[in-house]
């Protein structure tokens, strides 16, 4: 078995999926060895490394005595129905981001049922997850039917007490089809849920603070108060709202905030300024374009590498330190390399018009709405569980 060698903590998770994918052993030195607040593996990625673990038939996880040295040799990609109480310090999102791409290649579809937190200031929430993540995935893996494939909030759960759940399932498939993404297309309509647990209801200020700006840009809006009781809204009290703009080519951009958590050093939240902080991160997601959101460019670009030995291509926005990242751990686990260049388009006259260099007030290049167009030829990756009919 091939053995490769790291070093730090930087993109734990980004090693670990690849390594499940390619069956690569990886091994892990100095991983957060600087005495500090965060000394050695965390409790909230050892909690990650055991959902790995139940995912996976034949894993095998060391931890050094200070937890500075991780080895993971993986085992067989299996699925099946699996339960786990995930870590309280991070949000159920840190850990569907890692399921996601490991799911369609598991030997039985994954059903995976997730407790702690929901929402969180950190990662994603299951309802940004549920519309833009999704709808990536039903790009490679073709048609799906909605009961196979969903993310399901049962109950919502905050910090620090936690106590919501989130059903995720996924169908399998032996190999992914390439996709050809090439068309943004224009925002045609917005939605979204505004939620409060544990506490009386904010949601109308919420609601009316994200709608007076949004709707200086389009007129069909449309956000749902969801306001929980009992068991399903979870341990903690707090409010947040998620927003998604979806286009008429399909694709969705997402923007969503949270409350300051319980007993927080930071203070109480303001409904108005929360409201405020989700619209303005959907606007810039909006403007940042692509055919795949900011927050979905690393699955994408997985998705795109263990595809079939075909061409797929796509459009992202500026691309992030997390997908620079990803694209080079991609060349050393399996020695891809992405074509990316500067996104163009015809003018009137049909030439090539770079649309995103555009010089501002100060004669400064615009680096914030920098288009690229990635390709590449998958590496022709297969189920293993998964025979040729």
């Amino acid at each position: 078995m091939t053995t490769l060698n790291f070093e730090g903590s930087n993109c734990f998770r980004q090693r670990i999926i690849l390594a499940t994918l390619t069956g690569k052993k990886i091994v892990i030195n100095r991983f957060r060895d600087k005495v500090g607040t965060e000394y050695g593996i965390q409790d909230y990625e050892i909690s990650l490394l055991k959902l790995i673990e139940k995912v996976t038939n034949g894993s095998n996880i060391l931890i050094d005595q200070k937890g500075t040295r991780i080895t993971y040799r993986p085992g067989i990609i299996y699925g099946g129905e699996v339960k786990h109480h995930c870590h309280m310090k991070r949000s159920i999102g840190y850990y569907l981001e890692v399921l996601l791409p490991l799911a369609p290649f598991c030997k039985i579809p994954l059903i995976a049922n997730l407790h702690g937190v929901t929402n969180d200031q950190i990662d994603p929430s299951a309802d940004a997850l549920r519309h833009s993540a999704l709808s990536v995935l039903r790009h490679f893996l073709g048609y799906v039917d909605d009961e196979a494939l969903q993310i399901k909030l049962i109950s919502r759960g905050l910090k620090p007490e936690g106590g919501g759940q989130v059903l995720f399932k996924c169908p399998t498939r032996r190999v992914l089809k390439p996709i050809q993404l090439l068309k943004p297309g224009k925002v045609k309509r917005i939605r979204g849920v505004a939620f409060a647990t544990r506490m009386g209801p904010v949601q109308a200020r919420l609601v009316d603070k994200a709608k007076g700006i949004l709707q200086q840009f389009i007129p069909d809006i449309y956000i749902y108060n969801d306001h929980l009781k009992g068991v399903n809204s979870g341990k903690s009290p707090g409010f947040g709202i998620s927003l998604v703009a979806e286009t008429n080519e399909g694709v969705f951009y997402v923007g969503e905030a949270m409350s300051n958590p319980a007993n927080s050093n930071s203070g109480v939240s303001v409904p108005e300024d929360v409201a405020e902080e989700a619209a303005f991160a959907l606007l810039n997601d909006i403007y940042r374009g692509g055919t795949i959101s900011t927050s979905d460019q690393g699955l994408g670009i997985l998705m795109m590498a263990f595809c079939e030995r075909d061409l797929s291509k796509t459009i992202f926005g500026p691309l992030t330190p997390y997908t620079i990242q990803l694209l080079r751990h991609l060349k050393e686990f399996t020695s891809l390399t992405f074509k990316l260049e500067p996104y163009k388009k015809l003018d009137e006259n049909g030439q090539e018009m770079e649309i995103d260099e555009e010089d501002d007030e100060d004669g400064k290049l615009k680096t914030g709405s920098k288009k690229v167009l990635a390709a590449c030829i998958g590496i022709g990756y297969s189920n293993i569980s998964k025979t040729v009919r």
